[in-house]
């Protein structure tokens, strides 16, 4: 599975996660997640309900 396909993922089983908890719950390294956060955000697959905090759209 593609990274960003596993951090989706990620976000929807879950509700709201940092990108901390993605990182710990995915296995990647935070700045893998960091840098592919700024990816999903850009191509508005991903939002931010509150500070930190991201949710598959």
């Amino acid at each position: 599975m593609e990274t960003r396909e596993l951090i989706i993922k990620t976000l929807k089983e879950n509700k709201e996660l940092k990108a901390s908890e993605i990182a710990e719950k995915t296995g990647l390294d935070k700045k893998i997640v960091d840098k592919e956060i700024e990816k999903l955000k850009k191509e508005e697959l991903i939002i931010s309900p509150k500070r930190c905090y991201w949710t598959a759209k």
